[in-house]
C-alpha cells in the first residue's frame, strides 16, 4: 500500500483540510500519515474560532520519522500559515523527497481575487518558491495570479491567457500544473461553445511533454468552503493508485460536483461544507473501474 504525508491544519468542525484529506485518501486505498500545522475549533468562515499553532511541533515530528526510517510515496501540502511553515516544507521535501516521492503542492491562500486573511503578496511569492519543488501544483486562478505577481482576471479571458499562466507557473519550476476554476465565454477558446460555455473546469500543463489539456464539467449553482481540499485529496489518492494526471483530476472534479449535489439535495444542508461522505460510493466505484 502506498503511504503519503499530508501537511495541513485540523479544523475540527467544517469539512476541510485534514478532516477531509484523511478519510478521502484512506477510502481510496492509500495510507495517509498526517502532519498537522495548527488546530482550529472550526474553520475561519465561521464568525469566531479558536486557534493553536503547531509550528514548533513540526520539526520534532519529522525528526522522529527519520529515526524510525519512515519513507513516503508522496508529500501533499495544503494550507500553510506562515513563512516559517513554508521553510519547514522545503526541509521536509529535501529530507523525505527524492525521485520516488511525488511532491503535490496545493497553495491554499486565496480565492475569488483576494488573499485569505493574514496573507500578503510577499507570502504569495514565497509560496511560489515552494511550488518550484512541486511535481504537481494545484492552484486556482487567484492563487496563480498572486504567485506570478500579475493582475487577477475574473472573466472574459481567452485560451491564450490561460495557457500563458500555465507556462509562467511552469517557468517557476513546477513540473505539472493543474489550474482550477477555468471558464470560457463564447468564442474565447478553441473548443465548441457547446462544450465549454456554462461549464467550469481544469486546465493542465506538463512541462515534460509540453502538452496543454482540459477537462470541463457541470458548474454547480453554489460553492462551498473546503471543496479545494477535497479536490486535491482525491487527486493525490488517484495518482497514488496509478491513474494518469488527467484521469486523476477528472475524478477529483467529478467527485466535488457529486458532493455538492448530495449536499444540495437536502433542504436543511449545512452551509459550512459539503456532504462528501455521502458521495463515497461514487468515488470508490469509479476508482475501482479506473484501476481495473
Amino acid at each position: 500500500m502506498k503511504r503519503i504525508i499530508t501537511v495541513q491544519d485540523i479544523s475540527c468542525v467544517g469539512k476541510c483540510s485534514l478532516t477531509v484529506a484523511l478519510p478521502i485518501i484512506s477510502a481510496m486505498g492509500v495510507e495517509a500519515a498526517v502532519l498537522p500545522t495548527a488546530v482550529l475549533s472550526n474553520h475561519t468562515a465561521f464568525s469566531g474560532f479558536t486557534f493553536r499553532d503547531l509550528t514548533e511541533d513540526i520539526r520534532p515530528i519529522f525528526d522522529q520519522w527519520k529515526k524510525e526510517k519512515f519513507t513516503f510515496d508522496a508529500i501533499y501540502t495544503g494550507y500553510l500559515g506562515s513563512f516559517e511553515q513554508l521553510d519547514l516544507m522545503h526541509a521536509l521535501i529535501e529530507e523525505f523527497g527524492g525521485k520516488n516521492t511525488l511532491n503535490i503542492i496545493d497553495p491554499c491562500m486565496a480565492d475569488n481575487g483576494s488573499l485569505y486573511k493574514g496573507f500578503t503578496q510577499e507570502f504569495a511569492f514565497a509560496m511560489a518558491k515552494l511550488c518550484a519543488n512541486g511535481d504537481v501544483v494545484v492552484p486556482n486562478l487567484t492563487e496563480a495570479s498572486f504567485m506570478l505577481g500579475i493582475p487577477y482576471v475574473a472573466s472574459g479571458y481567452d485560451q491564450k491567457y490561460v495557457e500563458d499562466v500555465l507556462l509562467k507557473l511552469s517557468a517557476l519550476g513546477a513540473k505539472k500544473i493543474v489550474l482550477k476554476g477555468v471558464e470560457f465565454e463564447k468564442g474565447k477558446s478553441s473548443f465548441a461553445d457547446s462544450e465549454v460555455v456554462g461549464k467550469i473546469g481544469i486546465a493542465s500543463y506538463d512541462s515534460a511533454t509540453k502538452e496543454f489539456k482540459y477537462y470541463f464539467h457541470e458548474k454547480m449553482p453554489q460553492s462551498f468552503h473546503g471543496t479545494g481540499d477535497i479536490f486535491a485529496s482525491v487527486l493525490t489518492g488517484a495518482l497514488m493508485r496509478g491513474l494518469s494526471l488527467e484521469k486523476s483530476y477528472a475524478l477529483a472534479a467529478d467527485y466535488v460536483v457529486e458532493s455538492i449535489r448530495e449536499t444540495l439535495s437536502h433542504k436543511d444542508y449545512n452551509w459550512y461544507g459539503v456532504d462528501f461522505e455521502a458521495a463515497f460510493p461514487m468515488l470508490v466505484n469509479r476508482l475501482q473501474k479506473e484501476v481495473n
